[in-house]
């Protein structure tokens, strides 16, 4: 029986993530009709340094976490926060502790550090030169992408 390949995609350097901190990257993903869609990501190094991933995506009503404020932590950083409605979230596991979509879960997604680099695992992605920085440190203001359904 011949092992399944695993689309692997190098998405940034790991120490471009600060312990503690968190980036946005918009990608695009190929859905089952062969079409091109929006695939924006949030990926979290923990003060641990572990890296976590997720679909930058409230349940609530599908914003991303960080739009308004660019931030993607509640106050004390201990959780994500939602920035239009407040939801709060347990960064470890993505479940919404608190707001309009208490009990639901933000979509993780599947990462690994490989040579230095953080990567994406097994999504079907419109490859690019790179993956796009939405939210460049020093720049408050937002890029927003409108895709026709």
């Amino acid at each position: 029986m011949e092992a399944e390949e695993i689309e692997i995609l190098v998405v940034c350097a790991a120490d471009a993530i600060e312990r503690g901190g968190a980036k946005a990257f918009s990608l695009s993903r190929i859905d089952a009709a062969g079409e091109s869609r929006p695939f924006p990501i949030v990926i979290i190094r923990t003060h641990g340094n572990d890296y976590l991933g997720y679909i930058n995506t409230c349940p609530h009503d599908g914003v991303w976490l960080n739009i308004g404020s660019g931030e993607f932590f509640a106050p004390d950083r201990a959780f994500l926060k939602c920035g239009r409605h407040g939801a709060i979230f347990e960064i470890d596991t993505g479940l919404c502790i608190e707001g309009p979509c208490k009990a639901r879960s933000l979509q993780p997604i599947a990462l690994a550090i490989v040579d230095g680099e953080v990567c994406l695992c097994g999504e079907r992605l419109v490859e690019d030169d790179h993956p796009l920085n939405l939210f460049d440190d020093n720049d408050e203001t937002m890029e927003i992408m409108i895709h026709p359904d």
